[in-house]
């Protein structure tokens, strides 16, 4: 990422982060609906952060099995 270009931080549950991934790294992103391609390179700009700047890419597949129902718990659908 270019030093020079401004950013944002931003706090994730790390179950957020584990289920994300996990989905980031199975979801065929041309099959995902987009409006315009910023919004595809956004999501693939959003995995390579995940796997640089976090442990999420060492989760288990218990870890994501225990992730995505701690997210799903309190959805109420």
């Amino acid at each position: 990422m270019d030093p020079e270009l401004p950013t944002v931080r931003l706090n994730l549950w790390r179950a957020d982060a584990v289920v994300l991934f996990d989905w980031l790294m199975t979801v065929d992103l041309n099959a995902v609906p987009i409006s315009h391609p910023a919004e595809k390179q956004a999501l693939v700009d959003l995995l390579s952060r995940f796997e640089q700047d976090t442990d999420v890419i060492s989760a288990s597949r218990g870890e994501i099995d225990v992730a995505r129902q701690e997210v799903a718990r309190d959805m109420g659908w």
